[in-house]
């Protein structure tokens, strides 16, 4: 038996989180089809990208791109290049080398934060410990150097600049907003960095690459930027979730670990005495934790914070980037392409709502 005429569009939906009726007519079902070829390609090179011919080096760089991924960051690469000439050779290129950097962030970040898995298996650092961890996301950052520079200075500028932002928001988490900074001004700047930079480059990197027409370029990376904050602040509320079979986490993992969220920041900023008083339940508990305590011993003020007004400021909030993401969308031809990049944008919108 064949496979239905709108499989491509069903799958490439389902990748991206939405039902396939984005992907109905032949126009839509041509943009699915070279998406999912497209996706092929990348997943073709990426497993030989990060092969290494060091035996412990290659185990460990495959690791996390075996333990599979939703390569959201190249669906996008290749959905923005339908605009202009589609899978160039350079688009695969790029989409390649920017999942690529995503991987080996992914390395330093679980050595940074703590964390005990990461895509259903221990994380690296678990398994190897924290220094061949942080060698291996180094290993994976020059591969998509190497990528880059195949396609000339546009490119090379265009990984120097996100990768400097992803160090940088990376470096400002880990520092915490200093005496004179809005915490939450300064928290959002930390999203943005270290999430927004690499999808922006994800979606300017397909136009510019697929020779897309250049005043697509701006909408598309401000697209990029405020979707990877709109992630980040739904996964602030989704942290706080008393359904961890359905997060995969246990509630509050972020807080406990001493990690600042949006909620929490907002909370720090409510000037009620209950809000005051439930700050320093939170302050105390952490450093407690800290110090070795079982850290059930937040449950009770966590579920509070995830009762609290400021959880929903924070969905409301994360929406309002989503809907700037769609607004810059504004510039774009009406197609396929802006309707499946605003379906996305509403998609993960929803995901807590």
């Amino acid at each position: 038996m064949t496979s239905s005429p709108i499989a491509p569009g069903s799958r490439l939906a389902s990748r991206l989180g939405f039902s396939d009726r984005v992907f109905i007519g032949p126009a839509a079902r041509r943009v699915a089809r070279a998406i999912e070829d497209g996706l092929e390609r990348v997943e073709t090179g990426l497993a030989d990208d990060v092969r290494v011919a060091d035996p412990l080096a290659d185990a460990a760089s495959r690791y996390l791109y075996e333990a599979g991924g939703k390569r959201i960051r190249p669906v996008l690469t290749l959905l923005a290049a339908q605009l202009g000439d589609g899978n160039t050779d350079e688009v695969i290129d790029v989409a390649k080398a920017l999942e690529i950097t995503h991987l080996g962030s992914l390395y330093h970040d679980d050595v940074m934060d703590g964390a005990d898995r990461r895509r259903g298996v221990p994380a690296a650092h678990a398994v190897w410990g924290n220094s061949i961890a942080i060698l291996t996301g180094d290993i994976l950052f020059s591969r998509a150097s190497q990528l880059m520079s195949r396609l000339g200075e546009r490119a090379i500028r265009l990984q120097a600049d996100t990768f400097e932002r992803l160090v940088l928001g990376q470096m400002h988490e880990t520092l915490g907003a200093q005496p004179d900074d809005d915490p939450i001004a300064f928290y959002i700047q930390v999203l943005a960095d270290k999430t927004g930079s690499l999808i922006a480059a994800a979606t300017q990197g397909g136009v510019i690459f697929s020779n897309a027409p250049v005043e697509f370029e701006e909408p598309m990376r401000v697209y990029g930027e405020k979707i990877g904050v709109a992630f980040q602040l739904l996964d602030d509320v989704i942290d706080l979730s008393a359904k961890p079979e359905d997060t995969g986490k246990v509630p509050g993992t972020d807080l406990r670990a001493g990690v600042p969220t949006m909620p929490y920041l907002l909370l720090k900023a409510e000037a009620d005495a209950a809000s005051v008083d439930l700050a320093a339940r939170i302050d105390d508990g952490v450093a407690l934790i800290a110090d070795g305590a079982d850290p059930a011993i937040l449950d009770g003020p966590l579920d509070e914070l995830r009762d609290h007004a400021v959880t929903q400021k924070t969905l409301e909030l994360a929406h309002s980037w989503t809907q700037g993401a769609i607004d810059a969308l504004g510039p774009l031809p009406r197609g396929t392409v802006r309707e499946a990049l605003t379906r996305f944008a509403e998609t993960l919108a929803e995901r807590s709502s």
